[in-house]
C-alpha cells in the first residue's frame, strides 16, 4: 500500500536531478535534494535556485510560489534520512545499471515499505533495475526531460512487476507537476529514447555523408514538419555523451544498423565535443547556453 506522496527525494544532483527537485518544490512537496558529492550538490541546488529566480523575472513563477518552493527545497548530506522520510525517491544518476541496481538495493534497504522507488533512466530496464529491490512492485520509472522543470511530458515506465497502484501514484504526481503523463511498457528505449534516437542518428548520418549542413537539417524538420528543434540540436542539448551511451545499449538490445552509432557521434564524444554543455557539438554554443545565429 502506498502512502500520499508529500515528501520527495531525488537522489543525483546534475541538470536532471536538480531541474526534477525544482519542479517537485514548485508543486508543493518538500523535496530533498542528495549527491555524494558535496560540490555537486551545491551546485546542483545553486542552479535549481538560479532557475526560480530566472522563472520570476521572466514572469514564469509567481514570486510567492518560488519563495514557498526555496523553502521546500534542501540539501540532503544523508541519503539514508532523507530517503527513509519519502513517499517518492526518484533517481537521476548515469545511465549505468550496476550503479542504478546499487542504488535501488540501498533504498530498498533503508526506505519504508510504502515509498515508491523511481528511477529517470532514459533507456535502461525497469525490470533489471527493479530486481534487486525486495518489493519490485514498487519500482517504476518517472523519465523526465531536459530541461525537467520546463518540458512538459513524463514518461511512465511500468516494469514487469511494477502494480497498478504505484501506475496511478506516478500519474497523480506527474499531474501535481503540471506534467501531461504517458505510460509505456517496459522496453529497449521506451517509446521517446527509441523514436528520438532514431531521428537523430538518421540526421547524423545525413551531417556525416554530405546530405546538407547541420543547420539545414535542422531546419527541415523545424520548418518542414512543425518540431520544435531539429534532431542535431536536441542531441547538442541532450549531451552527445548520453546520446552515445543510448545508441550502444539499444544496438546491443536490439540488434540491426538502426541504431548503430554513427563515426561522426563517436569521434565528437571522444574530442570532448558533448553538445551545449561543452560549448561545441554538431553547432556551437556561446557561454549562456544559447546557440549563436
Amino acid at each position: 500500500m502506498t502512502s500520499p506522496i508529500r515528501v520527495v527525494t531525488v537522489i543525483g544532483s546534475g541538470t536532471m536531478g536538480s531541474g526534477i527537485a525544482q519542479a517537485s518544490a514548485l508543486a508543493g512537496f518538500r523535496t530533498h535534494l542528495f549527491d555524494l558529492d558535496a560540490a555537486a550538490l551545491r551546485r546542483g541546488m545553486d542552479r535549481a535556485l538560479s532557475q526560480m529566480e530566472e522563472g520570476v523575472r521572466r514572469g514564469k513563477i509567481p514570486a510567492d510560489q518560488r519563495d514557498r518552493a526555496v523553502g521546500l527545497l534542501a540539501p540532503a548530506s544523508e541519503l539514508q534520512t532523507a530517503a527513509r522520510a519519502s513517499d517518492l525517491v526518484i533517481e537521476a544518476i548515469p545511465e549505468i545499471l550496476d550503479l542504478k541496481r546499487r542504488t535501488f538495493t540501498e533504498l530498498a534497504r533503508v526506505c519504508r515499505p510504502e515509498t515508491i522507488l523511481a528511477s529517470n533512466t532514459s533507456s535502461l530496464s525497469i525490470t533489471a533495475i527493479a530486481s534487486v529491490a525486495s518489493d519490485p512492485g514498487r519500482v517504476i520509472g518517472l523519465h523526465f526531460f531536459n530541461p525537467p522543470h520546463i518540458m512538459k511530458l513524463v514518461e511512465i515506465v511500468r516494469g514487469s512487476e511494477t502494480t497498478e497502484e504505484v501506475v496511478r501514484a506516478s500519474r497523480g504526481f506527474a499531474a501535481a507537476l503540471g506534467k501531461e503523463a504517458i505510460v509505456v511498457r517496459d522496453s529497449p528505449g521506451f517509446a521517446t529514447s527509441r523514436l528520438g534516437l532514431a531521428l537523430g542518428l538518421e540526421a547524423m548520418r545525413m551531417l556525416e555523408t554530405g546530405v546538407a549542413s547541420a543547420e539545414d537539417i535542422d531546419r527541415a524538420l523545424e520548418l518542414g514538419y512543425g518540431h520544435p528543434m531539429g534532431p542535431l540540436r536536441v542531441s547538442d542539448l541532450v549531451g552527445l555523451d548520453v546520446r552515445l551511451s543510448i545508441a550502444e545499449i539499444l544496438n546491443r538490445e536490439l540488434g540491426g544498423e538502426r541504431f548503430a552509432p554513427p563515426e561522426i557521434l563517436k569521434t565528437l564524444v571522444r574530442e570532448g565535443k558533448l553538445g551545449k554543455k561543452t560549448g561545441q557539438g554538431f553547432h556551437r554554443w556561446d557561454d549562456t547556453g544559447k546557440k549563436p545565429g
